[in-house]
């Protein structure tokens, strides 16, 4: 900075004020400290600023899983969000959901210098109930049941859901077949229950739950099962990948979408329009998810203070050509 100065003919506090793009430096005097540090080759040096002003400008992100749509696309949302606001990611997976580890993985963090946390937390935890985080760490969890004691950032799963059987039972379906994710996740669980819920409230029994794993493999074996079945008319699939498999399956069948069976996704992921034929699905808003992950921890570190309760983001219904009234 000394060397920026002198070359400058500026003070070195000038230097700093325009190193930090901060007020009450003329434009000229600008131009002139950015030339030197380019003929220099400086560049400001961001542990020292973090020592100095006590942030690292850095989010860290847990999550356990990097295969599923969902935390793909929500961690691209929260990586766009914090370079938004000017801060860098750091991602780290955990490759079992236990306590132990998500503890482990806070230290990680701790010695990698972050400033707040995002926990992805898709499924429960193998080895305890709750989940019980480090004290006085500011932290936003997405995906998760822990509202009563955290920051919490979801999609609105049993309203989404709601919406699709709503749809194909205002059609006319006397029913509607649920292709439900995995026991162990969180959203699986929620849109297993609103799917009955919905149904019993509208006076009809559900049919057998039938499950998948979020591929389009198990939607695929599922699907084989389901054609066999003249009663199964429609199907809610909790997620696009498992309802693309449901649609080769029945294909393969020789049952028509929608003319003998209409089936409903969740997701809305790119591909759903180009599915043969293209999905109607329920379509979750990623990119507000990982904004309201980034202003929540921001709002932390910037406050000092968390907010516990759950922020739902809506979801919508996309309604494409893989649903019709059922045949008479």
């Amino acid at each position: 900075m000394a060397d920026v100065a002198r070359l400058a003919g500026v003070s070195s506090q000038t230097v700093s004020r325009v190193s930090n793009g901060y007020s009450g430096v003329t434009e000229e005097t600008r131009r002139q400290v950015l030339a030197a540090m380019k003929e220099l080759g400086y560049r400001p040096n961001s542990a020292a600023r973090a020592l100095k002003r006590g942030e690292f400008r850095t989010i860290g992100v847990i999550t356990f899983s990097l295969s599923s749509t969902g935390n793909v696309r929500t961690l691209e949302a929260i990586a766009t969000s914090a370079a938004q606001e000017g801060y860098a990611v750091t991602l780290l997976p955990v490759a079992v959901p236990t306590q132990d580890e998500v503890r482990g993985a806070f230290s990680r963090l701790g010695e990698l210098a972050v400033d707040a946390v995002i926990v992805i937390m898709e499924v429960h935890l193998l080895d305890a109930a709750r989940l019980s985080l480090p004290p006085h760490v500011q932290v936003v969890v997405a995906d998760s049941d822990a509202g009563d004691r955290y920051t919490v950032v979801d999609t609105d799963q049993a309203g989404g859901t709601r919406t699709a059987v709503e749809h194909l039972l205002g059609l006319g379906h006397r029913t509607v077949w649920h292709l439900a994710g995995p026991e162990e996740s969180f959203a699986a669980q929620r849109r297993a229950d609103a799917w009955r819920t919905t149904l019993a409230e509208a006076g009809h029994v559900p049919p057998p739950l039938v499950r998948g794993d979020w591929s389009a493999e198990s939607g695929y074996r599922a699907g084989l099962r389901l054609a066999e079945r003249a009663d199964c008319t429609a199907v809610f699939a909790a997620n696009d990948q498992m309802a693309l498999g449901l649609l080769r399956a029945l294909h393969e069948r020789g049952r028509r979408v929608p003319d003998d069976v209409s089936v409903i996704g969740f997701d809305d992921i790119p591909e759903s329009g180009s599915f043969l034929p293209p999905l109607t699905t329920v379509h979750q808003d990623f990119a507000e998810v990982g904004r309201r992950c980034v202003q929540g921890v921001l709002r932390q570190v910037r406050q000092g203070a968390a907010e516990q309760g759950t922020t739902l983001v809506p979801t919508r219904l996309v309604v494409r050509e893989s649903t019709a009234a059922p045949a008479r």
